[in-house]
């Protein structure tokens, strides 16, 4: 829910008027910057948790002082805090996959520490599956945003307050076409979201008991609505994300001196003709772009949203290295795309994640024998992808574990703690504070 990648939106103090020619021109500069892939990152949200109790809920003072205790740490990656009191490490752009293992894997060594010495740990999972929502940060955007949400009804507050998940952040690609260009791998993101979805499913928890979905956290972004977590129709990636932001629904005006307004039905096209209560500003529309969360966001680069928060110390590596790989080496990109190229008819042409595919993923996730058979493809072009870019053995070995005892069963975490919820795991030895 922040906005820590600070050179994706090129936010400004403009507070010139702008038009819709305007808007369009700025949103195709600002959010598709094209080019060779050069650079990646990672944005990992956690929860917080008691270490040795985490069905207890943590209060607000303790997080506070946990949050001022990690402020004087001098860490790589940025560190903000989610509305519910999450915890989300952003990492700076790097020029190699291990490169930001290394400084995402150093900042949680660092991160964890503080939290030890107050009793409190980090939990990998979707969605809280204990805890009611309970916001945590009370500043005007967060109450615009809960005031926007509320009225599609109570997904918002559980997506701003019990929800975490692994944001895997690429460059745009290419001006070319080809499979590393930017009009293939928008095309991509939005096919193999849905296997993403799937292999990495790890919500399938609220209050306690089983949704019905193994990625809860991916249901609750598709009962928000479209327009505020849609991706746009398929078209020419800038054209398509333009129009989409143009016919976004306004999450607020903000008022100097007043209280911010949340108008209902607003799109930002309808309030640069009407101008009411006052016209919108370039400062207006780079603020506009950071209350949208599609499940692929361009923002110069592609930010990939769509994967829960992965179980273990190093689970967000895999989903990291299996992503970056189906995108940045060539021979994986061109596997990845003639693997899902079939699952778009599932999709019957609908926008992502409101489709049959992003469904069925989020709801059965490799138990469907199509998104498994997808899954199993992609994670062996990633597994022979992976040293070519640079991968560790211990990163191959990683990704290679978790494809034998999740992919290639047909399984995702969430199983597992459906399994331990109905005592039908097989035992374990050592500590686990995992729901």
């Amino acid at each position: 829910m922040s906005d820590s990648v600070s050179d994706a939106g090129d936010c400004t103090e403009d507070r010139t008027v702008v038009t819709e020619p305007e808007v369009e021109a700025l949103v195709r500069g600002i959010c598709f910057k094209t080019g060779p892939p050069r650079t990646l990152g990672v944005e990992v949200e956690w929860l917080v948790h008691e270490l040795r109790q985490p069905r207890l809920p943590v209060t607000p003072e303790r997080l506070e002082a946990a949050y001022a205790a990690l402020r004087t740490v001098s860490l790589g990656s940025a560190l903000t805090v989610e509305p519910g009191g999450q915890l989300e490490l952003s990492s700076p752009p790097a020029a190699s996959l291990m490169e930001c293992i290394g400084t995402v894997s150093a900042d949680l060594d660092a991160v964890r520490a503080v939290l030890a010495e107050d009793g409190l740990g980090l939990v990998g999972v979707g969605h809280d599956p204990w805890h009611e929502p309970r916001r945590f940060l009370r500043e005007p955007r967060y109450d615009a945003l809960e005031t926007c949400l509320d009225r599609t009804g109570e997904a918002g507050r559980h997506m701003m307050c019990t929800s975490a998940s692994v944001q895997v952040c690429l460059d745009a690609g290419y001006e070319e076409p080809g499979p590393l260009g930017h009009g293939r791998r928008w095309w991509l993101a939005h096919q193999l979201g849905a296997v993403l979805v799937a292999a990495f499913a790890n919500s399938p928890l609220v209050g306690g008991e089983p949704t019905g979905w193994l990625s809860t956290r991916q249901l609750l972004w598709m009962e928000i609505g479209a327009g505020r977590a849609g991706a746009p129709p398929a078209g020419e990636p800038r054209t398509a994300w333009a129009r989409h932001v143009l016919d976004a629904p306004v999450m607020c005006v903000r008022l100097d001196g007043a209280p911010w307004e949340v108008p209902e039905g607003l799109t930002f096209r309808d309030w640069i003709r009407k101008a009411e209560p006052r016209p919108p500003t370039r400062e207006d529309l780079d603020y506009h772009l950071t209350t949208l969360f599609p499940p692929v966001r361009p923002r110069g680069h592609l930010e990939l949203r769509m994967i829960d928060a992965q179980p273990g110390d190093d689970g967000w590596i895999v989903p990291l290295a299996v992503t970056t790989a189906l995108f940045d080496d060539p021979q994986a990109a061109e596997t990845a795309y003639r693997t899902v190229k079939p699952l778009a008819e599932r999709t019957l042409g609908l926008p992502a994640p409101h489709n049959p595919l992003w469904t069925d993923a989020a709801r059965y996730a490799l138990a469907d024998a199509e998104l498994r058979e997808a899954a199993v493809a992609c994670f062996a072009a990633a597994l022979e992808a992976l040293p070519r870019l640079g991968a560790t053995t211990e990163v191959t070995d990683a990704v290679a574990a978790y494809s034998d005892r999740y992919v290639a069963r047909g399984r995702c975490p969430a199983d597992d703690m459906l399994d331990r919820l109905r005592g039908t795991a097989p035992r374990t030895h050592g500590k686990d504070i995992r729901p």
